[in-house]
This record gives C-alpha cells, structure tokens and sequence, in this order.
C-alpha cells in the first residue's frame, strides 16, 4: 500500500511542476512579447532623441 501511495504522491508532484514550469513558460513570453513592444513603440525626448520607455 506504502509503494502505491509514493507512486501517486511522486505522479501528483511532478504534474504540479509540470504545470508551474508550463505556466512560468507563458508568464515570460507575456514579459517578452510586453517588453519587445515597449522598445518598438517607445517615444521621442525633448531633444529628438530616442528615450526609454522604462524608468531603471
């Protein structure tokens, strides 16, 4: 019984990181995807140069 319940613990536990390592996955190409916009779309300063689009 002991074997049967570590087999499924150890299933439930890779399938939780499996969908944590997936999500984490699409939360970074969201970021990507948000940055590469912000540096195409970025405005004009003052002076005509090219400013950045964040702040650090």
């Amino acid at each position: 019984m002991v074997p049967i319940l570590l087999v499924l613990l150890l299933v439930l536990i890779l399938f939780g990181a499996g969908f944590a390592v997936k999500l984490l996955w699409w939360i970074a190409v969201a970021v990507l995807v948000v940055w590469l916009l912000g540096f195409l779309l970025r405005g004009t300063s003052a002076a005509g140069g090219r400013g950045r689009w964040y702040r650090w």
